[in-house]
């Protein structure tokens, strides 16, 4: 009964490690803007300008978010892509992760008053 249980737990990890994953180009200092086509295939629009690191390329997707917000869109959540990494702009703050399928991790968090910071570098209210 144990041995079937370790069989089957091996067999499982096997098979998770086989799972297709959806990873972003990895083109050094592009950013892009991530979307679905109705195919349901991702779309990656280039930010115009090259951006230095992820956190550059965070605030230019949140100004492309916030300029949608401003026209009349209804959409919170934004995902971008830098260097091999997936975005995600989210109310709670900036996640990324190296495909769509793996955890998300927290890269910026927003302060009280809607701007974006690294996580612990605000001082604690």
């Amino acid at each position: 009964m144990f041995r079937t249980a370790i069989l089957l737990g091996a067999c499982a990890l096997a098979l998770a490690g086989c799972q297709k994953r959806t990873v972003p180009p990895g083109d050094r200092g592009v950013c892009y803007h991530v979307t679905r086509t109705p195919e349901g295939e991702l779309k990656y629009n280039r930010v115009p300008s090259a951006q230095p690191d992820l956190e550059h390329c965070a605030a230019a997707l949140e100004a492309i978010r916030v300029r949608f917000l401003s026209m009349g869109g209804s959409q919170r959540t934004l995902v971008g892509a830098y260097q091999g990494n997936f975005l995600f702009l989210q109310p709670e703050g900036i996640f990324t992760a190296p495909s769509l399928e793996q955890n998300r991790y927290l890269v910026l968090v927003r302060t009280g008053d809607g701007r974006l910071a690294i996580p612990g570098a605000m001082p604690m209210q």
